[in-house]
C-alpha cells in the first residue's frame, strides 16, 4: 500500500474517532449504564494524537487535511488527496499540444473532476448523518448505546425465542407421594370437575397447572385442563367449599432426575429411540405445531409420567397383608443389557419437588412434604386408614348481651346466650364414637347410589386451643358471666371438635358438629345423638342445618399398617427442609422460605383481629355503664338465636326441636327417584348397568365409600 492510499485511510480513522468523541462530549451527562465511559474517551483521544502525529510524520506534503467548521462539531478533519501529476501535463502553451495530447488532457480532466464531486458528495455525506446526529435530544440514553465504532447509530435485531416443545422420553420417572396445606376460603373445593365450572377455582385445577409448568407431568397438548390421565393421579380427601386443608395427601408419577438406564456397550445414547418422519409430521399436523416449533424428535405416546422400559423403581411393602401375594406383579425382572447410574441418591439427588411447586402455587397452597417410597400399589384414598378432622370455634361463640338487659337471663341457669356448655358437647361428642350408620348424620348423594352409611369413628372430643387469641378484658366482667364463672379464667376461648375416623360420608363432619353446638346451647340434650344414630327407629333424617363449612379443616391423613391397632404412620415423610443443605427452603435466607410465606399470611390476619379486638372493646367501654343500661320492654319476644360455625348466629323465631322438624325421604327412595329421571328401571338397575357410565368415576372410585366432607 503507497502512502498516498495509506494516508487516506489514516485519515477516514482519525475523522470517525474524532466524530464520535465529539458526539458524546457534546452529551455532557453520560449515560448511567456506561461505566467508565469517560476513560474510554480519554484513550481515544490519546489514539487520536497519535494517528494525527503518524499521518504528519509519513506524509508531510501529498495529502491535505481539511477543516470544516459545522454548528454542532468543534471540528472535523477531512484529508484530500491531489493525483495530478504536474509533471506529466506543462501549462506553459497549450498552442504546442498535439491534438492527441489535448485530447488526452481532456479526459484527464473530466475524470479529475468527477472524483472530486464524487468525494464532495460523500463527504456531504457523512457531514448530514453526523448533523442528525448530533441534533438528538441531549441526554438521550438511546442514542448513544446504539453508536458504534464507525459512529453510526443501529438498533440490534430482537431475536425471537422459538418455543420447542418438551421431550418426555428424555426423563425417567417416579411414584411419589405429596402431603400439602391450603386455606379453603377462597376456593370452591379440592376437586376439579371439567364440565362443571365453579364461581371459584378449584385446589386441584391449581395443583394441575402448578405440576404442568414445572414440567413434573406431561399432559398432551390435546388433554384438558385439570385432566390427570397417564399420571397414576390419586387424591386422600375430597374437602367442600371453604374447607382447609392441613394434611391432605395425594400421589402420582412424576419426572425423575434420575438418569435413565443405558444399554451395555452404549454409552453414548443420550434418549431412547425415536419414531420415524412420518410420524412425527403426522403429529406436528395434529398439535397444529409449525415447522419452527415443533422438534426434530416427538414420540405421541410419550405425554405422560407411566413408568419407563428402562429405570429404576422405588417403593416399600404392601400396607395390607392380603396383597403380599401380589408382589410379584409389581416387581420388574432386572435387564442384565440394562446399566443404571448406582451413585444417584434418590433424596439427595432428586429434583427439589416442593420448592419448584410453592414457587408456582397462590400463596394460600403449600407442599409441605414429600415421600420418595409409597408402598407398592399405593393409593392416597384406599391406602389411608384414618383420617382426621378439626373443626375451631369460640367461647363464647357469638357476642353475649349483658345480664341487666338479657330477657332470658337467669342467675340460677347453667346456661347463657352466646356461650356453650362445653362439658355437656365432649360427653355428646363420645356418643359419636365407634361403629355406627350415619345416614342421618350426613348428606345423601343420589349420584353414587349408595347403600351402606355405616363408618367407623376412632376419636370424637373437644379439646381446648390454647393460646391463638387476644384476650377481650369486658367479656371477664361479671355483667357477662354466669354466677359459677371463674374468675382466673380468661374470654374468648378457642375450643376444637376433634374427630379421629376410617373414612367419611359428604357433609358427615358438619352435620355432627351442627348437633354439637344444638347440644351446647342447651337447645337439644345429648340423647338427640342417639336418637339420629337408630336408623330403625328413624331412618329419615330430619330437616335440621348442616354447620358452617369455613371453621372445618382436614388435619392429617394416617397410612398405617392394616394390622396396626395403634394406626401409626408408615409413609416415610421427608418434609421441606429435612434434606441437608435445604434448610434454607423451610427458613428462607434471608427470605423466601415456607416459613417466611406462613408467617406473612399469619401477620395479616393477626393484625385484624388486634385492630377488631381492640374497637371491640374500645367500643364495649364508652358511653353509660352497664348498671345504667335499659333494654327494650317487647323484648322477651325476640326469635331465638341458633349458632351454626358461622360469624353471626341464625334467627330462628320459637326453636323447633330436631325429632319434631320435617323429615327427607329414606335413602331408597332418593336412590330410586334419581334412578328413573336418568331413564333406568329402578335403582338396581342403575347399579347394574350404567352408574360407572354416568358418574364417569377416576380411577381411585369406590362405591362404598364418599370421603366427602
Amino acid at each position: 500500500m503507497n502512502k498516498n492510499v495509506f494516508g487516506k485511510k489514516l485519515g477516514e480513522i482519525i475523522d470517525r474517532r474524532r466524530i464520535n468523541w465529539l458526539l458524546l462530549c457534546e452529551y455532557n451527562n453520560f449515560p448511567p449504564v456506561q461505566k467508565g465511559v469517560k476513560k474510554k474517551i480519554q484513550k481515544r483521544q490519546q489514539y487520536l494524537e497519535f494517528c494525527t502525529s503518524t499521518l504528519s510524520r509519513i506524509m508531510p506534503s501529498s495529502p491535505e487535511l481539511k477543516t470544516q467548521k459545522n454548528s454542532n462539531l468543534n471540528s472535523t478533519l477531512n484529508l484530500k488527496q491531489t493525483e495530478m501529476d504536474e509533471s506529466r501535463f506543462k501549462h506553459d502553451d497549450y498552442n504546442t499540444w498535439s491534438r492527441n495530447q489535448l485530447i488526452s488532457r481532456l479526459k484527464e480532466l473530466e475524470r479529475l473532476s468527477s472524483q472530486q464531486e464524487r468525494e464532495r458528495e460523500q463527504e456531504q455525506k457523512e457531514i448530514s448523518g453526523n448533523e442528525k446526529l448530533m441534533n438528538l435530544k441531549r441526554g438521550t440514553r438511546e442514542s448513544i448505546l446504539h453508536l458504534d465504532k464507525r459512529g453510526n447509530s443501529r438498533d440490534k435485531e430482537k431475536r425471537t425465542a422459538v418455543p420447542r416443545l418438551f421431550d418426555p422420553t428424555k426423563y425417567s420417572t417416579r411414584f411419589v407421594a405429596f402431603k400439602l396445606a391450603y386455606f379453603g376460603k377462597r376456593y370452591s373445593g379440592f376437586e376439579f370437575h371439567a364440565n362443571n365450572p365453579t364461581p371459584l377455582p378449584t385446589v386441584e385445577e391449581e395443583l394441575w397447572k402448578a405440576f404442568t409448568k414445572a414440567k413434573l407431568i406431561f399432559p398432551h397438548p390435546s388433554q384438558a385442563v385439570g385432566s390427570w390421565e397417564g399420571c397414576e393421579y390419586s387424591k386422600c380427601g375430597r374437602t367442600d367449599r371453604g374447607v382447609s386443608a392441613f394434611g391432605q395427601v395425594i400421589g402420582l408419577r412424576v419426572r425423575s432426575n434420575r438418569p435413565l438406564g443405558r444399554k451395555r456397550g452404549d454409552r453414548d445414547r443420550n434418549v431412547p429411540p425415536m419414531k420415524n418422519e412420518e410420524e412425527i409430521d403426522s403429529y406436528k399436523e395434529k398439535c397444529g405445531y409449525s415447522e419452527k416449533q415443533s422438534p426434530k424428535k416427538i414420540v405421541t405416546e410419550s405425554f405422560n409420567t407411566l413408568p419407563r422400559e428402562n429405570m429404576v423403581e422405588l417403593a416399600a411393602e404392601f400396607l395390607s397383608p392380603r396383597e403380599q401375594n401380589k408382589a410379584a406383579e409389581f416387581t420388574k425382572k432386572e435387564d442384565n443389557d440394562i446399566e443404571h447410574d448406582i451413585s444417584f441418591d434418590p433424596v439427595a439427588d432428586e429434583l427439589p419437588y416442593i420448592a419448584i411447586l410453592n414457587r408456582l402455587l397462590p400463596p394460600d397452597i403449600r407442599f409441605l412434604a414429600w415421600c420418595p417410597a409409597p408402598p407398592l400399589d399405593f393409593s392416597a384414598r384406599f391406602s389411608c386408614r384414618e383420617r382426621q378432622y378439626r373443626y375451631f370455634f369460640t367461647q363464647p361463640c357469638f357476642i353475649p348481651i349483658p345480664n341487666s338487659i338479657d330477657p332470658f337471663f337467669k342467675p340460677e341457669s347453667a346456661t347463657k346466650d352466646g356461650f356453650l356448655d362445653i362439658e355437656k358437647m365432649r360427653a355428646a361428642a363420645k356418643l359419636y364414637e365407634g361403629l355406627h350408620d350415619f345416614r342421618n348424620l350426613c348428606k345423601v348423594d343420589a349420584s353414587k347410589q349408595l347403600d351402606n352409611f355405616v363408618r367407623r369413628i376412632y376419636h370424637a372430643d373437644i379439646e381446648e386451643v390454647s393460646e391463638t387469641s387476644s384476650t377481650l378484658e369486658f367479656l371477664n366482667s361479671a355483667s357477662f358471666q354466669l354466677s359459677k364463672y371463674d374468675s382466673n379464667s380468661k374470654c374468648p376461648k378457642v375450643y376444637a371438635f376433634v374427630l379421629h375416623g376410617s373414612a367419611f360420608l359428604w357433609h358427615q363432619v358438619r352435620h355432627m358438629m351442627a348437633i354439637l353446638f344444638l347440644v351446647g346451647q342447651g337447645l337439644e340434650d345429648a340423647s338427640i345423638i342417639t336418637e339420629l344414630l337408630n336408623v330403625e327407629k328413624n331412618p329419615r333424617r330430619p330437616t335440621y342445618q348442616m354447620a358452617a363449612e369455613t371453621p372445618l379443616v382436614l388435619w392429617d391423613c394416617i397410612f398405617a399398617h392394616e394390622d396396626d391397632t395403634e394406626r401409626s404412620e408408615k409413609l416415610q415423610w421427608i418434609y421441606i427442609g429435612d434434606t441437608p443443605g435445604t434448610a434454607d427452603m423451610k427458613y428462607g435466607v434471608p427470605t423466601g422460605g415456607l416459613m417466611d410465606d406462613l408467617w406473612r399470611t399469619w401477620r395479616e390476619r393477626k393484625i385484624d383481629e388486634i385492630l377488631s379486638s381492640s374497637l371491640l372493646g374500645l367500643v364495649a367501654g364508652q358511653g353509660e355503664s352497664l348498671a345504667n343500661l335499659n333494654g327494650r320492654p317487647n323484648g322477651k319476644g325476640r326469635s331465638q338465636k341458633v349458632f351454626d360455625g358461622s360469624d353471626t348466629p341464625k334467627l330462628q323465631g320459637k326453636y323447633t326441636p330436631v325429632m319434631k322438624k320435617p323429615v327427607m325421604d329414606t335413602v331408597d327412595m332418593i336412590n330410586q327417584r334419581y334412578a328413573i329421571r336418568k331413564g333406568f328401571e329402578s335403582s338396581t338397575d342403575l347399579k347394574e348397568q350404567g352408574f360407572r357410565r354416568l358418574n364417569n368415576p377416576g380411577p381411585d372410585h369406590n362405591v362404598e365409600s364418599d370421603i366427602q366432607v
